[in-house]
């Protein structure tokens, strides 16, 4: 005799009452029920956790990260921050105490076609130093690159322009300066006023 024949035999003489056997369908049919709603309040908790997380990372504003910039002739920190599409912020302390913010970019050209540039690209791109210019309140100008800081004052022509050229350790960089205007690099020469600045 099997297992299944020996339990048929014995509990064959067992009779539920109809009483019973609505009150086992009930407990199943409220067993289902609760397990429904157990799994309607899970996915709803995960829907919320996603967008709370969503909304802290829309609020961080993307990746930071601390650098080091080249700030009027100092290595600066500076909090980079990459808000997506191949654009970036960055903040940063100047020697005052005063807060300042940049935003900058850029797109990468592969076969015809453009594409944002990377997190790593960018932050390639911000690593390698620029010259800068600063027309103080006093009148004095000043050129910054890197370490360098170079009083440009008075080397301004009759127009306004002043040309001025630097090295950076494997290149010439041909800086045409306008007054109070800003400045324009160039590797191959200087540029001409009406190329440089146009008004």
């Amino acid at each position: 005799m099997t297992n299944k024949e020996r339990y048929q035999r014995t509990f064959s003489a067992l009779h539920a009452s109809e009483d019973d056997i609505r009150e086992v369908k009930a407990m199943k049919k409220t067993h289902q029920v609760y397990w429904k709603k157990l799994a309607a309040v899970c996915a709803a908790a995960v829907m919320v956790l996603a967008l709370a997380s969503g909304a802290y990372a829309a609020d961080v504003g993307g990746i930071q990260r601390t650098v080091q910039i080249w700030l009027h002739g100092e290595q600066t920190d500076a909090v980079f921050t990459a808000t997506g599409n191949g654009e970036y912020t960055l903040t940063y302390t100047d020697e005052s105490g005063v807060e300042h913010e940049s935003q900058g970019g850029g797109v990468a050209l592969h076969h015809g076609h453009e594409r944002p540039l990377t997190e790593e690209e960018l932050l390639e791109d911000i690593d390698s130093a620029r010259p800068e210019v600063d027309f103080a309140d006093d009148g004095a100008v000043w050129l910054y690159y890197e370490d360098q800081k170079i009083e440009l004052t008075d080397k301004f022509d009759e127009d306004g322009f002043c040309y001025y050229k630097l090295n950076d350790g494997e290149r010439d960089m041909y800086l045409t300066i306008k007054y109070q205007r800003g400045m324009a690099v160039d590797y191959g020469g200087f540029k001409t006023p009406k190329s440089a600045f146009q008004d």
